[in-house]
């Protein structure tokens, strides 16, 4: 289950008691309408494990000049409320699960 970053859950978020993927994206962005499935799939996959989150570059921006996000799709991988891993651009299934694999 994916759900939606916001200013308002962020922090609970990134610093709760399970690892966080966040994926930055925007309604207008193509590569980021490309991967959205492989991150949908992904977060039902590891749901209970992984939290998913989709954050909105255009309604949450503090959020992404908070992690100096400048393209999208940008993917943050949180653990113990810290950025761990980074992936910019398109991207593989196999490479995003791998990614998602180095968070448990």
């Amino acid at each position: 289950m994916e759900v939606t970053i916001t200013n308002e859950n962020f922090e609970s978020l990134k610093n709760g008691n399970l690892p966080l993927v966040v994926d930055f994206w925007a309604t207008w962005c193509g590569p980021c309408r490309m991967i959205a499935p492989i991150v949908a799939e992904l977060a039902g996959q590891y749901d209970g494990k992984i939290v998913v989150g989709k954050c909105d570059v255009e309604e949450s921006d503090d959020i992404a000049m908070e992690f100096g996000i400048r393209n999208i799709p940008t993917i943050l991988f949180f653990k113990d409320g810290k950025v761990v891993d980074k992936h910019v651009g398109a991207v593989t299934k196999a490479k995003l699960q791998e990614k998602f694999e180095a968070l448990l």
